[in-house]
């Protein structure tokens, strides 16, 4: 990304960017940023926008061939168009002939190294993997965002909040949103904030509703769920949280199968050993074939709500139904 950043800085970018990876947040942070230095808010001229399997890689590669109208650059985005997966020799051999004054930003969510597009975009321009950030990247952003509104909180609160939240950025940036709302003019957020606001009943409910879907009872599963959105928690965070959960799980089992305790399991996951004896006991009602599999509903469900194909409240209500059916 510091390679990014420093193109926009100078003013020099490359023909062509690739990303791609699980944090959606930071692509679509990174997409604005270049799309803000590239062209103007109002510029419809030297702007496309091409998203889904349907784009028309001719009209394209035209576009890409095309000299910018009263503008010094022309700004074209592929959003999961599966031309940065995977594209045939005629597409690659126009994108050489792309001005020297397009910039094409290719967005995917994963790609084939081994795919001749890859190598052409590392070659010409410029891929960013995105992957999820860790607890230290996390609290330094988090830290950098309370800053910037006057706020601060201490390192233990912030190990509680990303304990309660997750590791998504946007369900991070809008529940503290949420919690600087709520301690007005206090510039320190507690322990007690996060318990009034990023309630642990959240959790205890997501915990709850995971021995459900074990359980293959759908019925109190979609009543939990309904339950949380009467209390507010969006629809994505709450898929949030079910991926930490089953993340958790999985990382319980391993731990669980190289023979560590309850004690060794907390202190490798950072949690309180209640928490570790909680996760080892419902992880057993779970093989880890099954927990990968979720995981991947839970991704595919993921990316057709922030593409759009499907709205949060009802992609969650799906994807719950389907990790309960009998």
């Amino acid at each position: 990304m510091k390679k990014i950043l420093e193109d926009i800085k100078t003013n020099t970018y490359e023909r062509f960017y690739l990303f791609y990876g699980e944090e959606k947040y930071m692509i679509s942070q990174m997409k604005n940023q270049l799309k803000k230095a590239l062209v103007s808010e109002d510029d419809t001229m030297n702007y496309s926008y091409f998203e889904g399997k349907k784009a028309d890689s001719v009209e394209i590669a035209e576009l890409a061939k095309t000299l910018p109208f009263f503008s010094d650059h022309r700004f074209i985005i592929l959003d999961e168009t599966g031309l940065g997966k995977k594209s045939d020799d005629s597409f690659i051999e126009a994108l050489k002939e792309a001005s020297d004054t397009s910039v094409l930003l290719f967005i995917e969510d994963s790609v084939d190294k081994r795919s001749k597009i890859y190598k052409f975009l590392s070659k010409e321009g410029h891929v960013v993997c995105f992957e999820s950030a860790g607890d230290k990247e996390l609290s330094r952003w988090l830290m950098s965002l309370l800053k910037k509104e006057g706020k601060q909180m201490s390192s233990s609160t912030m190990r509680s909040f990303l304990y309660r939240c997750g590791s998504d950025m946007y369900t991070l940036k809008n529940e503290l949103e949420k919690l600087i709302s709520y301690v007005g003019e206090r510039k320190e957020i507690t322990i007690h904030d996060l318990e009034q606001l990023t309630s642990s009943q959240t959790t205890n409910q997501i915990f709850v509703m995971l021995e459900a879907i074990a359980r293959k009872q759908r019925e109190k599963v979609l009543t939990l769920y309904y339950d949380l959105i009467e209390l507010r928690e969006s629809p994505f965070g709450i898929l949030a949280l079910l991926i930490r959960q089953c993340n958790q799980l999985l990382q319980v089992k391993d731990l669980d199968r190289l023979g560590k305790n309850n004690g060794m399991i907390a202190k490798q996951m950072k949690v309180p050993v209640f928490v570790a004896g909680k996760l080892k006991d419902q992880a057993k009602l779970f093989s880890m074939e099954t927990l990968r599999n979720m995981l991947e509903l839970c991704a595919k469900t993921d990316e057709a709500i922030k593409t759009g194909k499907i709205s949060d409240r009802v992609g969650v209500e799906l994807l719950l139904i389907e990790f309960s059916q009998k």
